[in-house]
């Protein structure tokens, strides 16, 4: 296990400076984006006001309140200094709200919503895949196609569609926000709260897990048929082994990509679907992500992601790990570079 544990070493190390590029990016392309979301906030701020000095003060103030007033340089290095100590700065649009308070408040939505739909997604979409592939015949024929034409469906498109048809046209579901719009907010001790969060949360959770199966039932089945027909699986059934032995090691092997996917799925769910979320106009870091690269409220669009991207980058770093513990071959890799 040394070799591998080297390895896990590197993957770490590579691991750390992809982050640091990827907070350096995380900085600069939001601030290049064009416009002035101060100017923005002071015309708000002043709004009644006709004493140019007064108004060119409290831009000052503004300035100096989100360290505009130095150099994009020191900017960096006070921007790395604050994420340290857990503190992502203020947004501008929704001044004076932490960032972090901002986004506290929008992952759960999205998590309550990705983290479901991922895994019946994954369950279901893998477990169709391999039965397709497995049964052959009138059941692959049927089935196929289906799951064709539903991965070639893009998120947002599939919401439209369902907000269009299913809430709009038929009333089954409501097409939009995360709750009735006569609560003032979330209220999870009000069981009439909780209803209307089922009752909206059904559709964008039915949108999802269609999305997930698409993908994950034809990536199981291609697997699947690829591993069926495999030398090691002839040769099995010619030393006389049962099949459900052999098919389990089949399914096993065919499984290793889909985990990869479910780890990447479940690293990225914190940026959700973001034109989805905003179909539904449901109140997730998506849709949080949105409104701040539409207002130029970069610090809110630098934690958004940046928490996007931490995910990800961990969802990676954990694929590498149980991928070389599941399959031994990389294990034995690792060994011999060892």
């Amino acid at each position: 296990m040394q070799g591998y544990s080297k390895y896990l070493g590197r993957k770490l190390l590579w691991y750390s400076i992809t982050l640091f590029i990827a907070v350096l990016l995380n900085f600069m392309l939001p601030r290049l984006i064009p416009g002035n979301p101060i100017a923005f906030l002071v015309a708000q701020t002043t709004q009644g006001l006709t004493d140019a000095s007064v108004t060119k003060r409290i831009y000052e103030a503004y300035l100096t309140e989100f360290g505009l007033d130095k150099p994009i340089w020191q900017q960096f290095f006070i921007y790395i200094g604050n994420l340290l100590q857990g503190r992502m700065g203020v947004s501008i649009i929704q001044y004076p709200r932490q960032v972090s308070d901002i986004i506290a408040a929008s992952v759960p939505w999205t998590l309550r919503l990705q983290i479901p739909a991922i895994f019946t997604g994954w369950i279901l979409g893998n477990t169709l895949g391999a039965l397709a592939a497995y049964r052959k015949g009138i059941f692959d024929k049927a089935f196929f196609p289906v799951f064709l034409f539903i991965a070639a469906i893009p998120a947002f498109g599939l919401a439209i569609v369902n907000v269009h048809f299913l809430a709009n046209m038929l009333n089954l579901f409501p097409g939009r926000l995360g709750y009735a719009f006569n609560f003032i907010g979330p209220d999870w001790s009000n069981p009439a709260f909780i209803l209307s969060f089922l009752s909206h949360y059904r559709l964008p959770f039915l949108t999802m897990v269609l999305v997930a199966i698409g993908g994950q039932s034809l990536g199981m089945r291609e697997m699947s048929i690829y591993e069926l027909n495999a030398d090691y699986v002839k040769y099995s059934r010619l030393l006389g082994i049962k099949d459900n032995k052999i098919v389990s090691y089949v399914f096993r092997n065919a499984m290793l990509p889909q985990i990869t996917g479910l780890a990447l799925s479940l690293g990225t769910m914190i940026g959700g679907n973001l034109i989805a979320e905003i179909v539904f106009s449901y109140p997730g870091i998506g849709t949080t992500l949105f409104a701040a690269i539409s207002s130029q409220d970069f610090p809110l669009v630098s934690g958004c992601t940046l928490i996007i991207t931490i995910t990800v980058l961990s969802a990676n770093f954990l694929v590498d790990i149980v991928c070389g513990l599941i399959d031994p071959r990389i294990r034995l890799t690792q060994q011999e570079e060892g």
